[in-house]
């Protein structure tokens, strides 16, 4: 699936990345940790989240994650979005839940990154 084809998908709209609709979307992780997505998400990966951080596009841009999908109606700030268009990221906006956003995404051909598990704590 492209970028215009998810967001339709999820009744979203495109906050950045609009000349960038072509991108293909082939891979996803759903987290609203961002150790998590620090930890666990392959380079080359749509981020579904619900935090609107602006330390969400910052983590993204360092993992070269391809889009950013925020759920659940939450909006990144305006200097968020502004920084993620000069990184060139892809932003989506979606009402739905991470739950029928993930599902959607799944049904259409979306697949899970590789889960490389979290090390364990010492002691």
């Amino acid at each position: 699936m492209n970028l215009h084809e998810v967001s339709r998908l999820l009744d979203g709209s495109i906050l950045t990345g609009s000349r960038r609709e072509d991108i293909e979307i082939d891979r996803a992780y759903a987290v609203d940790l961002l150790s998590d997505v620090l930890a666990l998400t392959d380079e080359r990966t749509t981020l579904i989240t619900g935090n609107i951080s602006p330390q969400v596009v910052r983590v993204a841009d360092i993992l070269n994650v391809i889009a950013i999908i925020f759920v659940r109606g939450k909006r990144p700030n305006e200097s968020a979005i502004s920084y993620a268009e000069t990184l060139g990221i892809p932003i989506i906006w979606t009402e739905k839940t991470m739950f029928e956003t993930c599902g959607l995404m799944y049904a259409n051909g979306v697949r899970p990154c590789k889960n490389r598990p979290m090390a364990a704590p010492e002691g």
